[in-house]
């Protein structure tokens, strides 16, 4: 996420030269003439405006002049951008013809002069053509429905076709569907219904998605082109029409009312990608990662409305509510198929404010040769700061570094032998509670080095001599511990503070302001939307850049969540890592002698651990899952498949549950409510840190 800071203070300069330099005003893009035709029959024949094409020269220009990744809009960056189109608009390659992406194939290096010259008419009549074969493919399947399906016989479906070729041909493609059509009804046919419920049900589902395309505007089209433009040239700099542009806002304001959890739109499924710490979703814990919603309903007894395929902010337009209503979810766990029975999660809806969402903390205990060790765990959700409040002069402003000092505070008087920092999850926020943050632990000196487009260095210092914990410091990341997170492991480690514990870092090293585009180009008034720029890059005080690399942990575990598919370095536009000179700090310890101490007896407790088994059997099945490309057609097949892999996954959890001393479950039972989840990775980590202190290390840490 964007770093919060003055960046764009030092950017207004850079905007008046780029309103003289690029904008051509309205006169010119309204003259802007479309060389090819662009209504395809069966689409809603959108069409763009005078507006988006003035907006497209004006992002075009401050991508190419001004972004702090130097790219040229020539023939190269056109290739890249017309793939990441084509696989943004159908990434299973489920609706295009062979024959279509051939016929756009003489696109494929003119996109450069286009977005130049602000000509869009070849997106649209790509974007046209989408919409037919999608509309086809919808009228095709509720066609499909008036027929009988054999599901005595073996089939498969292949839902999968990422890395498949197109379609050859309309035959092919309706051969295909009639699976997906025989998979939806087969799925529902096993949770239980009536052939004829099903087909009423499917039909009214398919129904459903024709009438939200037919809603589809030319704000969508622009959006989805915007995107791919930007993706190509690095994941970080994006452009948002008005409406996303409010999302986004409303994102980084931290508040809004909803159920507070992140959602997603992935294979027709509007999934869960994270929860907000205090939220409604959060306090009732039955939502879970990557949990899909496949029915919205309002209210104590509202009607469910089916969104499977739905567009994801017409989904979360249901989702999202006045503070105080109720809305009813039906929800599968991210491993169940449509035939799997739903669970029925009513919540009532929040005030969600994100800048009052707190770090929060823990006291537990781990005994060693007879004594007990006390720690103070810290968990920061991101981090965050009321800087309204704090322009206004409030003296008691709400942010992340306050919070902690109090926590710190209350945990020197309980007198705990050590403090755990978890970030796990937290994708950053501001850059200033960052480094305020790190000079709680450090006495004053430099916390990161930042360089800008034109090579300017800036190193950011804690100004503070005082440090609020001088005691052991452990700090815990994983994949998804991004930006603000990053500069904060990253110092704690370079400086010899304290050990970083968990996954390597997601990667992302560079910094965004955000620009209002009527302030690029006051022809555009308020409906330019916004850009989202890349200004700057972040660097260590060693020099090294956290960008692509990120943090690695002094001691590793195991992780689900692979780099080639998540973090920066999955991302094909991000950019290298690279270094800079160091900064002149003055470090706390060097702690490499005790670090391959701490390993070795890291490592010999795994040998012997369960819980480092089970782990490593869940990677194991979450990659097995991962490689799964279709499913069976057969009913007695598909059912038995089913029913083995929920007693498979009874039982695992059950050895789980009696090795820890809990009562196992029966099937369809739920866990006790109140009960905790196990956190290995949090367990462990105490272990790590006990071996630190218990060994008589304390006096390298303890200043």
């Amino acid at each position: 996420m964007p770093i919060a800071r003055t960046e764009f203070e030092k950017i207004k300069d850079m905007l008046r030269k780029i309103i003289i330099g690029i904008c051509v005003g309205v006169s010119a893009a309204c003259s802007a003439t479309p060389r090819l035709p662009i209504d395809v029959p069966g689409s809603n024949n959108l069409k763009p405006d005078a507006q988006q094409e003035l907006i497209t020269k004006d992002v075009a220009g401050l991508i190419t002049n001004y972004n702090y990744k130097k790219v040229a809009l020539d023939d190269s960056l056109s290739a890249v951008i017309f793939d990441t189109y084509l696989k943004g608009l159908d990434p299973n390659k489920s609706y295009f013809l062979a024959s279509d992406i051939a016929s756009f194939q003489q696109y494929r290096n003119t996109l450069d002069n286009d977005l130049v010259k602000g000509e869009l008419s070849t997106p649209f009549f790509i974007f046209n053509t989408y919409q037919k074969r999608y509309n086809e493919k919808l009228k095709f399947s509720i066609q499909e429905l008036t027929k009988n399906f054999d599901f005595a016989k073996a089939d498969n479906y292949t839902y999968n076709r990422e890395k498949l070729p197109w379609f050859s041909s309309e035959l092919e493609s309706n051969t295909s569907w009639n699976k997906k059509v025989k998979y939806d009804f087969l799925n529902l046919k096993i949770a239980g219904k009536a052939d004829t419920a099903i087909r009423s049900s499917l039909k009214k589902r398919y129904e459903n998605l024709l009438a939200q395309s037919n809603k589809i505007n030319n704000q969508d089209a622009f959006q989805v082109f915007m995107a791919a433009f930007t993706e190509s040239v690095d994941p970080h700099t994006s452009y948002f029409n008005v409406a996303n542009a409010a999302n986004f806002n409303i994102d980084m304001a931290r508040s809004l009312e909803g159920i507070g959890a992140t959602l997603s739109s992935e294979n027709e499924f509007v999934t869960i990608k994270s929860i907000v710490t205090g939220g409604p979703a959060d306090k009732i814990k039955l939502l879970k990662i990557d949990d899909k919603i496949i029915g919205v309903a309002q209210g104590k007894d509202g009607e469910f409305t089916d969104v499977i395929g739905w567009r994801l902010d017409n989904a979360i337009a249901l989702i999202r509510g006045k503070k105080g209503t109720i809305v009813r979810l039906k929800i599968l766990s991210k491993n169940q198929d449509l035939s799997a029975a739903p669970k029925i999660i009513p919540i009532t809806r929040e005030k969600i404010i994100l800048q009052d969402q707190s770090a929060k903390k823990e006291i537990k205990t781990v005994v060693k040769n007879g004594r007990i060790f006390t720690y103070g765990i810290i968990e920061i959700p991101a981090f965050y700061a009321d800087f309204k409040a704090m322009q206004a002069g409030e003296a008691n402003y709400k942010s992340t570094t306050r919070d902690v000092k109090l926590i710190l505070d209350s945990l020197k008087n309980s007198k705990v032998d050590a403090v755990v920092i978890d970030l796990r999850g937290n994708g950053g926020g501001s850059l200033l509670e960052a480094i305020e943050l790190t000079g709680l632990f450090i006495s004053k000196g430099p916390v990161v080095q930042v360089r800008d487009a034109k090579n300017r260095i800036e190193v950011d210092q804690d100004e503070d001599p005082n440090i609020t914990w001088s005691g052991p410091l452990a700090v815990l990341t994983d994949r998804f511990s991004a930006s603000a997170s990053e500069i904060f492991a990253g110092a704690i480690q370079d400086y010899g503070r304290g050990i970083i514990l968990g996954n390597t870092t997601y990667g992302k090293g560079s910094v965004q302001s955000a620009i209002d585009m009527s302030r690029v180009d006051p022809a555009l008034g308020d409906k330019g939307g916004q850009i989202n720029l890349t200004t700057g890059k972040f660097y260590r005080i060693t020099g090294s850049s956290t960008q692509h690399k990120g943090v690695t942990p002094d001691i590793s575990f195991p992780t689900v969540f692979p780099a080639d598919k998540y973090g920066e370095s999955s991302e094909k536009s991000a950019m290298p890592w690279d270094e800079i000179k160091s900064s002149n700090y003055k470090p706390w310890g060097d702690l490499k002698t005790d670090l391959a101490f701490l390993a070795k007896q890291h490592h010999q407790r795994m040998k012997t651990s369960k819980e480092y088994n089970y782990l490593l059997e869940d990677i194991a099945e979450f990659k097995n899952k991962d490689n799964e490309k279709s499913v069976p057609l057969s009913e007695t097949v598909l059912k038995k498949q089913r029913d083995d892999e929920e007693q498979k996954s009874l039982t695992r959890e059950n050895t789980r549950r009696v090795s820890r001393g809990l009562i196992a479950l029966k099937k369809g039972e739920t866990k006790p409510k109140g009960e905790k989840s196990y956190d290995f990775i949090k367990e462990e980590s105490l272990l790590i840190v006990t071996d630190f202190i218990a060994d008589g290390k304390l006096a390298k840490l303890n200043k």
